[in-house]
């Protein structure tokens, strides 16, 4: 496993977000893009998870290692529950890529077990499961003042605030998941088939 060393000046993260309509959609379109701490866009790259599915972790996955490259410092995933309770195993990409892992939601919320279980009543037990085993969310604020609720894998407290206030200008969405969203949300709108 890769340390990271959040005050050099060269450090690059892997910001993934996801857009989709679960209206219309089948699959959700996931992006993820490499900037650089002086927020220089340095690569991006595209998949699509099942809405509704259990293959989060796969294309997280798929997307992560596609890049091919060894200068990725750590993940940065806007969401742990995405495409429509489609949960990412949050151990297994930190594993797998080899890198920190940093996973963001902007909220605070009671939990969501009861709404997977109203959404999938036949098969909400795994659901449940992957849920649960994401673990706790803890309550970081931004340098901007704002709030975000983290789990984190592989850095340490200073370390993860180091990188969320490097890589935040504004509000509380840090740049590589932003941009992410913004191409995701362009891409889907651009090219998902419309009924």
């Amino acid at each position: 496993m890769r340390r990271i060393h959040p005050f050099k000046r060269g450090i690059r993260i892997l910001g993934i977000a996801e857009s989709f309509d679960p209206d219309v959609d089948k699959e959700s379109t996931i992006a993820g893009v490499v900037m650089r701490k002086d927020l220089v866009v340095d690569g991006f790259s595209f998949a699509k998870a099942t809405v509704g599915g259990d293959d989060a972790t796969e294309r997280i996955l798929e997307l992560a290692l596609s890049f091919d490259r060894n200068d990725i410092n750590a993940i940065m995933l806007s969401g742990a529950v995405i495409s429509y309770y489609n949960m990412v195993d949050l151990d297994e990409v930190h594993e797998k890529a080899g890198v920190p892992l940093v996973c963001l939601t902007y909220r605070e919320s009671k939990g969501l077990e009861e709404a997977i279980k109203k959404h999938f009543p036949d098969r909400y037990r795994r659901k449940v499961a992957k849920y649960r085993k994401l673990g706790r969310r803890t309550g970081v604020t931004l340098k901007t003042g704002k709030k975000v609720y983290v789990r984190a894998l592989g850095l340490t407290e200073e370390e993860l605030k180091s990188i969320l206030d490097s890589f935040t200008l504004q509000g509380k969405y840090p740049e590589p998941v932003r941009v992410a969203g913004l191409l995701a949300s362009a891409c889907r709108k651009a090219f998902s088939p419309r009924t």
